[in-house]
């Protein structure tokens, strides 16, 4: 780890402690100390690299969100056909599902941010609009739409369920969305 004045790694790795600890701690848990301590760096470098803890979890969120819009574009990207469309809906919705309890967490306190905060709300805006983008490459504005609540509640479910979900079951929803005057 580089120390001194130079690290240009530092604002980085403030973030990704950041989120290693609203994923442990949640928002409420997570202080400008713990941040510090787990990114290794000085307690003045907090604010050195961001005004306030809200500013950090705003950039901790954002890369956050950028990841799952990432693996959206890098699935959906991929398909050349309509059903290989549909295919690449049902693996992400697996993909996000199987993605533990870390993603699972800090999904739900971006959403509680969000839900109190209109500066945060803003935010899933623009991650559910890049979502919808995405899938508007394959399907109709009303579909990506319905796909994308689908996708959120279908990993959701699957991230907190005991058993193992039907890959079947997945297609068959996927499926019904996207047939025409699918519902």
């Amino acid at each position: 780890m580089a120390t001194g004045r130079v690290d240009p790694e530092r604002r980085e790795r403030i973030i990704g402690a950041a989120l290693d600890l609203i994923a442990e701690e949640g928002v409420a848990g997570t202080s400008h100390r713990k941040v510090a301590a787990r990114a290794g760096v000085p307690l003045g470098s907090m604010t050195y690299h961001f005004t306030s803890m809200d500013e950090l979890l705003r950039e901790a969120f954002t890369r956050f969100s950028g990841e799952v819009v990432a693996l959206f574009g890098e699935r959906l990207g991929a398909a050349a056909t309509p059903d290989e469309a549909r295919a690449a809906v049902t693996s992400l919705i697996h993909e996000l599902g199987e993605g533990g309890q870390r993603n699972l967490v800090l999904t739900h306190e971006l959403y509680t941010l969000a839900a109190r905060r209109p500066e945060f709300r803003e935010l899933t805006r623009a991650w559910m609009r890049s979502s919808r983008d995405a899938l508007e490459r394959h399907f109709d504005p009303a579909t990506a739409r319905r796909l994308d609540a689908l996708i959120e509640g279908m990993s959701l479910h699957q991230a907190l369920d005991t058993e193992p979900h039907d890959r079947a079951l997945t297609e068959e929803a996927v499926a019904r969305i996207t047939a025409p005057g699918g519902s």
